[in-house]
C-alpha cells in the first residue's frame, strides 16, 4: 500500500476553498444494552442516545471528532433535516472545508441523557411504569452525560477520538472526557466554559429552576399529557438568555428603542412613555419583546423537567480535586485548545485562563485563544470567521503523536516466519517492527517480505528482516512522515523515542485519512 502523492499538498489544504453546507442529514439512535449506572449509584435501563454523523470514518476510525452540545442544544449540529428552515446549531463550523471539515473528519454529535431531543430524559417513558419519568428521573451529572457518550463511541467501534469539542456546557463535557477517559482523546477544544461552576452561575440556574417549579402547571413534574408550565419555562429561558448576551450587543441590537407597533403612546421626545402606560407593560421596549419571543418559542421545543435536571448538572460540575484544579486535571494527556470570548460575562475569560494555567502546570500542551466579539457568550455560535480560523489552525497542526498507533504489534528477530505471518493475518497488519528484549528497534518485516520468504522456502525471520529502517519521532510533523513514506515508497514507519525504543506505528492510511483527499 503506497501513500498518495497528494500528501505533499498538506500545507495548502484550505487554500481557495470556501466552506459548504452538508445538505440533508438524518438522526439515528442507539440503545445502551443492559443497565446504565449513574454517578449517584442509581441506574437506568433501555437508555436511548440520539445522534447524528457527518462525513465518513476512515478504515481504522481514527478521524472521528465528537462534538458536545450546550445546555439547550441537541444532536442536530449541522446540515438540514428535511423540514428544516434553519441548519443545525453549529453549522457555521461543520461541513466541507470548514473547521470541522467533513471531507477529512467524521463528526459525531449526540443528545445528552437527561435531554428531550431523542435521548432518554425526564419526558421519556419509564419502562417499569409505562409512564413518563417526570421528577422520578434520577439526578444526572456532566460525567453521566460523558459516560453515555462513551457507550455510543464504543458501539460505533471507535477506540480513540481524534478530538472532542464543545462550547459552554459542551466545553464542560470536553473537560470531563479528558479527565474520565484521557487515553481516548488526542485533542480537546473547550470554548467559553469553566472547570467549576461559580456561585453566580449557580444563582442564575437557581432562579430559572424556581421560575419553573413555582408555575402551578408544573404540578411537581407531572404535567405530561396536560398543559405544560409554559409561563415558568419561558421566564427561565428569558433569564438564561440575558446571560448569553452582552451589554454591548444588546445596546447595538435594541438600544432603548420602543416597539414600533405597540399601540402605546410616547412623550413628545419619543424617549419616554407617557403617564398613560401601565408600569408592568412587558412589550414597550424592543428588548422586552425580544425576550418574550425567546421565552415563548423555547417552550415549544424544550421540556421543563429536562431544564431542571440539566441546569442542576451544570451547577454540580467541579473538576477540582482537594480544592485544586491542578490536581483535578493532572491525569489529562490530550493537547488542548481553550477559547474564551472577550465579552462573555457568563463564563468570563479568567475561567478559561484558569483552565489553561492548570493544564500547563501539569505539563499539558495547552493553547489559549480569545474571540474578540460583542456578542457575549453566544459568540461561540455566531463568530464564524474567528472560530473557523482558530479551530482549523489547531486541528491542522498534526504531529506524528496525534495519529500513531500506540497499541502496535511487534516480534523479536528469533521469531519464526510462520508465527510472524500468523500474527499479521490475525491482527490484520502489514508491518511488524522487530524489537530487542528492551524494546529497541532492530528492524522491520512486511507482509511482502514474508511472501517472498515463503516462495524461497526461508523459515527464519532473521534472514528477511530489513535492518536499515526508516523511522520518525512522536514530535515530528505529519509532513515529515509523509515525505519519508513517499521518498522511500513505504507505507508504515515505526515511531521511536530518544533511546531508540519503539513507542508506536504510523501508516500511510492514518495520514491519508487527514490529507489524502486534497490535491
Amino acid at each position: 500500500m503506497e501513500i498518495s502523492t497528494q500528501g505533499s499538498s498538506f500545507k495548502n489544504l484550505f487554500s481557495g476553498r470556501k466552506g459548504q453546507n452538508l445538505g440533508i442529514v438524518r438522526s439515528m439512535n442507539y440503545e445502551i444494552p443492559g443497565i446504565f449506572r449513574l454517578e449517584s449509584g442509581k441506574t437506568l435501563s433501555h437508555v436511548r442516545i440520539e445522534y447524528e454523523m457527518y462525513g465518513k470514518m476512515n478504515t481504522d476510525k481514527s478521524n472521528v471528532i465528537l462534538v458536545c452540545h450546550a445546555l439547550t442544544g441537541d444532536a442536530h449540529a449541522a446540515g438540514f433535516h428535511a423540514d428544516d428552515k434553519k441548519p443545525g446549531w453549529w453549522n457555521i463550523v461543520i461541513g466541507p472545508n470548514k473547521a470541522f471539515d467533513t471531507e477529512r473528519y467524521c463528526i459525531v454529535c449526540s443528545n445528552i441523557i437527561g435531554g428531550c431531543k431523542g435521548s432518554t430524559g425526564p419526558s421519556s417513558i419509564n419502562p417499569e411504569t409505562g409512564k413518563p419519568y417526570g421528577i422520578s428521573f434520577p439526578v444526572i451529572t456532566i460525567a453521566d452525560m460523558v459516560n453515555a457518550q462513551k457507550k455510543l463511541v464504543e458501539y460505533l467501534g471507535i477506540k480513540q477520538l481524534f478530538a472532542v469539542a464543545g462550547g459552554s456546557m459542551g466545553g464542560m463535557q470536553v473537560l470531563q472526557w479528558t479527565v474520565s477517559y484521557p487515553e481516548m482523546i488526542k485533542k480537546a477544544i473547550a470554548i467559553a466554559t469553566t472547570a467549576s461552576s461559580t456561585p453566580q452561575q449557580i444563582a442564575f440556574g437557581a432562579i430559572g429552576r424556581k421560575a419553573i417549579t413555582d408555575d402551578p402547571k408544573w404540578n411537581k413534574g407531572n404535567y405530561y399529557g396536560k398543559e405544560i408550565p409554559a409561563q415558568g419555562l419561558s421566564l427561565a429561558r428569558m433569564i438564561g438568555h440575558i446571560t448569553y448576551l452582552s451589554d454591548a450587543s444588546m445596546q447595538k441590537k435594541f438600544g432603548r428603542d420602543p416597539q414600533t407597533e405597540t399601540g402605546l403612546t410616547t412623550s413628545k421626545t419619543g424617549s419616554e412613555p407617557s403617564s398613560e402606560i401601565f408600569p408592568d407593560s412587558s412589550s414597550y421596549f424592543q428588548v422586552e419583546s425580544y425576550l418574550n419571543h425567546q421565552g415563548s418559542t423555547f417552550t415549544k421545543r424544550f421540556d421543563a423537567n429536562s431544564y431542571l435536571y440539566i441546569t442542576k448538572a451544570v451547577d454540580f460540575f467541579d473538576l477540582s480535586k482537594n480544592g485544586s484544579l491542578i490536581e483535578g486535571l493532572s491525569g489529562i494527556t490530550a493537547k488542548y485548545l481553550v477559547i474564551s470570548i472577550t465579552s462573555d460575562w457568563l463564563y468570563p475569560p479568567y475561567q478559561s485562563q484558569e483552565i489553561v494555567s492548570a493544564l500547563t502546570a501539569n505539563g499539558i500542551d495547552a493553547k489559549y485563544e480569545e474571540i474578540r466579539s460583542q456578542y457575549g457568550h453566544d459568540a461561540f455560535l455566531l463568530e464564524e470567521g474567528q472560530l473557523n480560523y482558530i479551530i482549523r489552525s489547531f486541528l491542522s497542526q498534526v504531529l506524528v503523536s496525534d495519529i500513531m498507533y500506540q497499541n502496535f504489534y511487534s516480534v523479536s528477530r528469533n521469531e519464526t516466519i510462520e508465527n510472524a505471518s500468523t500474527l499479521m493475518v490475525k491482527k490484520k497488519v502489514n508491518h511488524l517492527p522487530v524489537v530487542s528484549e528492551d524494546g529497541k528497534l532492530e528492524g522491520i518485516v512486511t507482509s511482502w517480505d514474508i511472501t517472498k520468504a515463503v516462495a524461497c522456502k526461508i523459515t527464519e525471520l532473521d534472514e528477511i528482516i530489513t535492518r536499515d529502517v526508516k523511522y520518525v519521532f512522536s514530535g515530528d510533523k505529519i509532513e515529515t512522515a509523509s515525505s519519508i513514506m513517499e521518498d522511500y515508497s513505504i507505507s508504515a514507519l515505526p515511531v521511536i523515542d530518544s533511546e531508540n525504543r519503539v513507542i508506536g506505528m504510523v501508516t500511510s492510511e492514518s495520514i491519508s485519512a487527514l490529507i489524502g483527499r486534497f490535491g
